[in-house]
């Protein structure tokens, strides 16, 4: 059954819950999808075709930092000063951003939209752990996970819509506006679900303390750095997702709709997760996914050495879909799990998991971009290794015993 939080007023309904937290969570997914269908503009605009895909690791590298920032603070502050904290330094990244006269200009503004939306991202995975636990949690987890399937399916779209009504500036305005709304959303309708009698001081000493504790604990880490290659697949997708269908297929005109239909085979999974959870369990569910995940990858690599490259669009789009359909099991499942022995610090804890998970990401997607030939061979050997590294570490953390990772707490004289 749900742990609910008392100690903190009214809670809203489940359903309220999950659709406010999806909302404020999506801004991850706006800020890094919506962005896509105008990367291309951007570059002409600043004469910086080469590096306009830091426009995207940019705001992932703001994340990072981010993350390390409002996990301390949700536990010290509460989770909704945290996440109304992160909105409005979204916004002003946002503002920054809209009115750039150069791409440097812009990278900053998106470096301070990555370090704002950590606190939405972070502040929401406490919350639900304050008021949820074990299947419950996981439960809550994928049906928000169901809910965000529609961002990354209409962010692209969306970002065509608004390009057609102005220049890529109203994007930006757009952020501004949409995450403004989520906040005033949070701020009347949500109480805190952190107690006072439950918070932890903020320290420097503590957090260092409690951040070692973490990454100490072998199994928190092993499902961190799954989720961190999983992740990193995903990002790697994105960077050569529409160089993939533009140019080694000559069939851009599809890139929004098979980028919905990944989108949609990882919304699925979610659903199809949160039904089976508690009948079946967290674990169980998170082995499956990821051998089906090595599987599918695996026939990917095979089909591209076979075909030069380049399998029918058919057979790359099916195989993409069964990989992230795979993807999408294992985010909420690895998540809950991760979480499970960091009840005491769950700010911090959601904090460190998102930070080195984000930063793992960063890497496995670089190193991606820098071997892409505009064929499937590199996202093959990628996805192969993410499924490979992901099943290794899957296995590794089922084996260990659960052990709580108590907070800090000062000496007293």
């Amino acid at each position: 059954m749900p742990n609910v939080t008392k100690a903190c007023g009214r809670s809203t309904s489940e359903f309220e819950f999950v659709a406010l937290f999806a909302s404020l969570t999506s801004l991850t997914a706006l800020a890094l999808s919506m962005m896509l269908p105008a990367l291309s503009d951007i570059g002409r605009t600043f004469s910086a075709e080469q590096d306009v895909h830091k426009v995207v690791s940019t705001l992932v590298l703001g994340m990072v930092f981010g993350e390390l920032f409002f996990g301390p603070l949700a536990d010290a502050r509460g989770r909704k000063s945290a996440i109304l904290i992160g909105i409005a330094l979204f916004i002003a990244g946002s503002l920054i951003a809209m009115l750039a006269s150069s791409l440097t200009m812009l990278l900053f503004g998106r470096l301070l939209q990555g370090i704002g939306v950590a606190g939405p991202k972070i502040g929401s995975r406490a919350a639900i752990r304050d008021r949820y636990a074990g299947g419950a949690m996981a439960r809550t987890m994928s049906l928000i996970m169901t809910v965000l399937v529609l961002v990354p399916m209409l962010a692209p779209v969306l970002g065509e819509w608004v390009l057609e009504l102005g220049s890529w500036r109203f994007l930006f305005g757009a952020y501004a506006g949409l995450s403004l709304l989520a906040a005033l959303w949070l701020y009347f309708r949500q109480p805190e679900t952190l107690g006072q009698e439950d918070r932890l001081p903020f320290s420097v000493r503590g957090s260092f303390v409690v951040a070692l504790r973490i990454l100490m604990n072998a199994k928190v880490l092993a499902y961190t750095l799954a989720a961190g290659l999983l992740f990193g697949a995903q990002l790697s997708y994105y960077g050569v997702a529409q160089s993939i269908f533009s140019i080694t297929y000559q069939r851009a005109e599809l890139f929004t709709t098979f980028f919905a239909l990944l989108a949609f085979a990882v919304g699925a999974a979610s659903l199809i997760n949160a039904k089976l959870v508690l009948r079946l369990g967290t674990a169980y569910l998170a082995r499956t996914a990821v051998m089906g995940l090595v599987l599918s990858s695996g026939v990917l690599l095979v089909s591209a050495l076979l075909s030069n490259g380049t399998p029918p669009l058919w057979i790359f789009v099916g195989l993409c879909a069964g990989c992230f359909f795979c993807i999408g099991i294992l985010f909420g499942n690895l998540g809950a799990m991760a979480m499970e022995s960091l009840g005491a610090v769950a700010g911090i804890g959601a904090s460190i998991i998102a930070s080195v998970s984000s930063l793992v990401a960063v890497l496995v997607s670089n190193v991606l971009g820098s071997f892409h030939d505009e064929t499937l061979v590199p996202l093959g050997i990628c996805f192969v290794a993410v499924g490979m590294g992901t099943l290794l570490l899957v296995g590794f953390a089922t084996r260990r015993d659960d052990v709580e990772v108590l907070p800090y707490r000062p000496a007293t004289a």
